[in-house]
């Protein structure tokens, strides 16, 4: 249908008036209202423009430690991760992928201490999670300290402080650059992962007490719980979750990057009498709430509590830049038990990488995109399950090592008519009875010298040497530096026993553990995401004492005092 319009008889000079009176006046004020708009945004910006500027520091700063990731985690379960979690920061933020740890053995209390001072065992002092004191004879934990009690608990779980930890971390230095101004909260399941990355001045640390099921802290730094903690332990998050079996997240036949469920060299959970799915999580032999860590749901309760600590802490909200310090840990207990291979441990992950996604949605909503600054990386990697390599014709072993113990102390017994000569065996380390050494006139040649010959014929030993005399070695230099980062001369032993790739100590043939010099257990993750951050792959070698100067840099603040690390070219 047509509509044709006839202006013949259209008065040409009553149409000029039409368009004077009743159109003229809008394009007017249509104009001023375009002026008025450009003249806005010459000036301020647009509103888009306004809310992408990029601040000068970042208001919150993320540091996530994903306990016991081993590298190629990225990229084995890749096709099962979604867009949200790992791969977000894989493809939108700078993929370190050649990063290294530079010291020995790999442990927890090691990696964290190790990410945030930037520094090396031989100078932090954190040598290990447990090493033999000389002053009182007796083994001790990283972070245990009787003179401060629990919190939130009625159990010794909260006497803890990160006293033993010799330098600073980058947490510490922030809080310091600003006269304290700077909130510092550092959360684990474990609580050498959230007390040493929170430094000696944290505001506060928290980590989930195995018979309670609650967060607790230490006196160290509070003298009691923030009500918000209060109200997260009176919803019983623990007993919950372990109500529910396990069950996996996909179909179980999807998990093809993963062992078959059923084999021999899985460890059963305590609450279980199968190794297969699911996995039945009430009625454990252990005590009950800490199961919940050797489950993804524990590192669903962390990611829970981590919200709501920012939030509840107001954390990046204020004028200086805040830090907040989470480590999930389930992975490490999930890894041990399990292995590498397991579906359970690939189940772990990718229920992580979920978690990891909903954490970084409300990062976004809470501050917006250019507002904080994420690194991810571990604290170590892991070795495969001996019985595993063994079934694919690759060597691999455990060596037992209270046995082996008790072989060195008969062959010196023998020898020297005492068995007191070793003190101590921990960290592959022998710790000499110097007094004895000295009252019958022998030295830690001697010593060694007696053993050499038995330990050159145990499977699994690589080599034997004197500490203090590691240059003359003729282990490769690569080692030798590692070794040399690890020793710290009132905490460490006199002989080392390097062990060949894929053995390990331990006692028993299931499940698996980490803490070798070699690549699998060295080479982690460091994903970086967020304010100023760069967007690609960096191929370069880093080691992992270069996350915290690397930190310090972008925040224009000094690096923790013990740091030899270097800076990571970082920002766009």
């Amino acid at each position: 249908m047509k509509v044709v319009l006839n202006l013949s008889g259209i008065n040409f000079h009553f149409l000029l008036y039409f368009i004077s009176v009743f159109t003229l006046p809008k394009i007017i004020s249509e104009l001023k209202i375009f002026f008025l708009l450009l003249f806005s945004f010459c000036f301020f910006g647009s509103p888009a423009q306004k809310s992408s500027v990029v601040p000068d520091k970042p208001k919150l700063v993320v540091g996530i430690v994903v306990d016991q990731m081993r590298y190629d985690f990225l990229y084995r379960y890749e096709s099962k991760y979604s867009e949200g979690g790992f791969k977000r920061l894989m493809n939108q933020g700078t993929n370190c992928k050649n990063v290294q740890y530079n010291y020995f053995p790999t442990y927890t209390g090691p990696g964290h201490a190790c990410i945030y001072t930037g520094s090396v065992p031989a100078i932090n002092g954190i040598v290990s999670n447990d090493w033999y004191d000389r002053t009182t004879g007796t083994m001790v934990y990283v972070t245990s300290d009787n003179n401060y009690k629990t919190i939130g608990a009625e159990d010794l779980s909260g006497n803890m402080s990160p006293q033993k930890m010799l330098t600073t971390t980058v947490t510490d230095q922030l809080r310091l650059s600003n006269n304290f101004k700077s909130k510092v909260i550092g959360i684990s399941l474990k609580d050498r992962g959230a007390i040493l990355p929170a430094g000696h001045s944290a505001n506060a640390a928290y980590w989930l007490d195995g018979q309670s099921g609650n967060w607790v802290t230490s006196s160290y730094y509070m003298n009691d719980l923030p009500l918000w903690v209060k109200n997260v332990n009176a919803q019983q998050l623990a007993k919950k979750n372990l109500s529910q079996p396990w069950e996996t997240l996909l179909p179980i036949e999807q998990y093809t990057e993963s062992t078959s469920d059923s084999n021999s060299y899985e460890s059963v959970l305590p609450s279980d009498k199968k190794t297969t799915f699911p996995h039945r999580l009430s009625d454990s032999t252990w005590v009950k709430f800490d199961l919940v860590k050797y489950t993804p749901f524990g590192n669903t309760m962390l990611k829970d509590f981590a919200k709501e600590a920012i939030q509840s802490e107001n954390l990046g909200k204020s004028s200086v830049t805040d830090f907040i310090t989470i480590s999930f840990s389930a992975t490490d207990y999930v890894g041990h038990t399990f292995g590498p291979n397991s579906i359970e441990s690939e189940d772990t992950y990718l229920r992580l990488d979920k978690d990891l996604s909903d954490l970084f949605s409300f990062l976004d909503s809470w501050l917006g995109k250019n507002n904080y600054l994420i690194f991810l990386t571990a604290d170590h990697g892991v070795s495969p399950v001996p019985a595993f390599a063994s079934e694919h014709k690759i060597p691999a072993g455990v060596i037992y090592e209270s046995a082996l113990l008790d072989s060195m102390k008969k062959i010196l017994n023998s020898v020297y008519g005492d068995t007191g000569l070793i003190l101590s065996y921990s960290n592959q380390q022998l710790y000499l009875n110097h007094d004895l050494m000295r009252t019958k006139k022998i030295t830690t040649t001697d010593v060694l010298a007696q053993l050499i010959p038995f330990l050159n014929t145990q499977k699994g030993i690589y080599d034997e040497f004197d500490i203090s005399k590691l240059n003359e070695t003729t282990i490769p230099a690569s080692i030798k530096n590692i070794l040399g980062n690890s020793f710290n001369p009132k905490r460490s032993g006199d002989i080392m026993l390097l062990y060949e790739p894929y053995w390990f100590g331990g006692f028993r043939e299931r499940g698996t553990t980490h803490g070798a010099v070699y690549s699998y257990d060295t080479h982690v993750p460091l994903l970086w995401y967020g304010w100023k951050v760069k967007s690609g792959d960096d191929n370069s070698l880093h080691h992992i004492t270069d996350i915290s100067p690397t930190i310090s840099n972008l925040l224009n603040i000094q690096e923790p005092n013990g740091s030899i690390g270097e800076v990571i070219e970082l920002t766009k």
